[in-house]
């Protein structure tokens, strides 16, 4: 399992703090994440012809060659909205990279990812990447076609602000057996490419909605109170709590049907709770449905059968 933070910040401004770890995914047979971070970072300012990050090596010298290599068809969990609730999720991040032929993007002194951030390269507020380093599979001599992921830790790594669009950036390192942690690096024998704004996915945060709907069974012609409630995940508690003053729609969907029609819209209360009455005509199930926001998912409850007598 790789060190998340390596080469991360290799876009030349990534805090470290943006790129908190649960520390459970260090071993003490990897580099600690304040060098991998320092190693990466000095291989953008270098490439950017600036001075090597403080710290990395005192008689740094040089600049990397541009590597020969380019990202294409990016996507992200397969181009839909990342939901998150509050314990991990990881998707599928995919994508082609176009190469000399005498780059081996396989080999174990190359580092290659795609990572997703948000604010600007320059200073971003938060940077998601994978446990491990994305499988690419030769399509020919100079095509490589690649499969990662992006996994999401919500209790280290987010907050409410993250719910928005993040972009993906791409890089390739190729160290050319140069040791990246060596007190002194000759940055001209190390090949270097970045590629930002690959592709854009949004993170969403999970909702979750109940119903009931009573008295069952009931009396035809009679009132039936249909309560649930609406929550969405809260990443700066770690918790579910009520989405207020939004709308969802309560459905009916008559026996022996396939078919739920909208009856009303409804709005959450301060805690997110639903309430409304209908009358009794026939038997059938009732839920609520939220079509989500640009911050939470969609998300129907399971219907509520009613016995109507």
């Amino acid at each position: 399992m790789r060190i998340r933070a390596t080469v991360a910040a290799v876009t030349g401004a990534l805090a470290l703090s943006a790129l908190a770890v649960p520390a459970a995914q260090a071993t003490d047979s990897t580099p600690s994440k304040a060098d991998s971070f320092k190693a990466a970072q000095a291989a953008h300012q270098a490439a950017s012809g600036k001075t090597a990050f403080t710290g990395v090596g005192a008689a740094d010298t040089g600049t990397p060659y541009a590597l020969n290599a380019k990202f294409s068809g990016v996507k992200v969990n397969n181009g839909k909205p990342i939901v998150v609730g509050t314990t991990k999720v990881s998707v599928p991040v995919t994508f082609t990279v176009t190469h000399a032929a005498d780059v081996d993007l396989n080999a174990d002194d190359i580092e290659l990812d795609v990572v997703i951030y948000r604010g600007t390269v320059a200073d971003p507020a938060n940077v998601l990447l994978g446990d491990d380093w994305p499988a690419c599979t030769n399509a020919s001599a100079t095509v490589s076609n690649c499969k990662g992921t992006v996994d999401i830790y919500p209790t280290e790594e987010l907050s409410n602000a993250d719910a928005t669009t993040f972009k993906a950036f791409g890089y390739v390192i190729d160290w050319n057996d140069v040791d990246p942690f060596a007190e002194d690096i000759d940055w001209t024998k190390v090949g270097y490419a970045e590629q930002d704004a690959l592709a854009t996915t949004k993170l969403v945060r999970q909702s979750k909605l109940t119903v009931n709907a009573s008295p069952e069974p009931v009396a035809k012609g009679k009132t039936i109170t249909v309560t649930g409630r609406l929550t969405r995940a809260n990443w700066d508690t770690n918790t579910y709590t009520g989405y207020s003053g939004v709308y969802a729609q309560l459905q009916f969907r008559k026996k022996g049907s396939t078919t739920y029609s909208t009856v009303k819209s409804v709005k959450t209360t301060s805690t997110g709770g639903l309430s409304t009455t209908v009358k009794a005509s026939v038997d059938g199930y009732y839920r609520y449905t939220f079509v989500g926001t640009t911050t939470a998912s969609a998300v129907s409850a399971a219907g509520d059968f009613v016995d109507v007598r």
